[in-house]
Parts: C-alpha cells; structure tokens; sequence
C-alpha cells in the first residue's frame, strides 16, 4: 500500500501506485479550470495555509525573504539551502532517472522534501492529512497520531517499511504539509528528526530556507512539480566552492525515504 497514492479511480480503471493525483481527466479538468479562473484577489481572501510561512518556505515570489547569504541548489521546482553538515539526496526512478524527491541528511537524521501543484482557492493539508489518519489506521502494525509541530499539524508514527535492501523494519516518522500559493510541500522527517524533533536545527532551517518555484503552467491538484539536476560542472572557482557545500548528490542514489508500507 503507498502513501500519499492518488484517490480512487473509477471501477475498472487504473491509477499509479504513488503519487499525489487526481480521480480522473474529468476531475482534473474541472480543478484545472478553476484553477486558472480564479483571480489574485480571489486567491489571497480564500487561501487557507496552514501556518505562518513567514519564516519560509518561501515562494519564488517572496524569495526576497529568504536569506540571501545562504547558497542555493537549482533543482527546478526546488530551491534547496546548502547548510554546514547537510548533505543532499537527489532521488531518482531507476527506470525512467526522473527525479521525484530530495532528501536533506545530517547527524542521524532526515528530511525528504517534494512539491506538488495545488489549487488557488484552498490548501490541501487538512485533506491529505485526514486520508493519512484514515488509511494508516488500516495499516497492520502502524502506530500514528496527529499532533502539532513548528510547521502547524502533522502526523507522527512508528511505521513498518522496507529498507533498499529489503530488510522489513520499523521506521519514527514526521510527516509535515506546508500550503504555498498555488503549491503544496510535503516534508518526511526521519531519523532523530522524528523522535526528537528540534524546529531550530539544520535540517528544519532547511525546510524554512528552501525557495518553491511553482511556474506559470496549469497543472490538475497533487501533481508533482517537476524536479531537474542541477547544470554540471562549473568553472568559476567561487561557484565550485558554494557547489562543494552539498554532498553526495548522486541521481542514481536512493536516499532515506518511506514510499510503500507492507
């Protein structure tokens, strides 16, 4: 069973396992449609985020916001800070080598981040949250909970799940939603992160300080935002500096991360 998979289909048709998506064409047509005749003004009174982004994440609008003296690694629709002694994940499908996620590591602990699409008028959080609850409550041998973090609600638990490398074990996780304009960011905190939660370490900096760029394209609600690699290599000796700041990014490792629970 995945987490986050998209919403039923109807009888006889077949969804992706994984994933934040829609029904069907005609339910994205229809969010689509709203999406795109929903004025700014329209936008700004109705959209309901979950808390505070003052502090950040930022959007690429705000990215003024954002600390300008941190470095920052182009990864589209990601903007990820480099920090002293956090390394960076590109996670990549090893049949297609797209990238779908980047996880931040440090200290004996995590944080995997994605983007998706979301609509004008209204935030996705509450909903995702409450099907989480709903589903992980099925989930044989799940012990989860929802409760308040430095990011707003979250939901925490003791999840089984499956290393790289096969072996079944049980894993603390912290799952975080943040609302943007227009866009959703999920954040999984593993590791120490998730047991001992410390909203002003690097890793929760990183979360803050990473800038989403959304882009002008319509896109149906919990699509994810395309992730690129970054341009390689460059030349100029302080870029290679600011570059050496992130480590072990390597699109063909899999990093720290809970996508199937068994």
């Amino acid at each position: 069973m995945a987490l986050f998979k998209r919403r039923s289909t109807p009888e006889g048709a077949e969804g992706p396992e994984e994933g934040m998506g829609l029904t069907d064409a005609s339910d994205a047509v229809d969010e689509v449609e709203d999406f795109e005749g929903d004025s700014d003004e329209d936008a700004a009174s109705s959209a309901r985020p979950a808390f505070d982004r003052t502090d950040g994440p930022f959007d690429e609008s705000e990215s003024d916001l954002a600390d300008q003296d941190v470095p920052r690694l182009d990864l589209g629709s990601l903007l990820i800070p480099g920090l002293p002694g956090i390394g960076v994940q590109v996670e990549a499908d090893p049949s297609t080598q797209q990238v779908r996620a980047v996880t931040g590591v440090g200290d004996g602990a995590a944080v995997q981040l994605q983007a998706f699409a979301a609509p004008r008028s209204e935030g996705l959080w509450d909903e995702i949250r409450a099907e989480m609850l709903a589903e992980l409550a099925e989930t044989a041998g799940a012990k989860v909970s929802e409760g308040e973090g430095s990011f707003g609600p979250e939901v925490r638990g003791m999840l089984p799940a499956r290393t790289p490398e096969g072996e079944q074990v049980t894993q603390p996780v912290r799952f975080v939603g943040i609302d943007g304009p227009r866009w959703f960011l999920r954040a999984v905190f593993l590791g120490r992160a998730a047991v001992e939660p410390d909203p002003n370490d690097a890793l929760h900096l990183l979360v803050r300080q990473t800038i989403v760029v959304r882009g002008t394209s319509a896109m149906a609600p919990r699509d994810p935002l395309p992730l690129t690699l970054p341009a390689q290599p460059v030349t100029a000796e302080e870029e290679i500096e600011e570059a050496e700041r992130f480590t072990d990014l390597d699109p063909f490792e899999r990093g720290p991360e809970i996508t199937e629970i068994r």
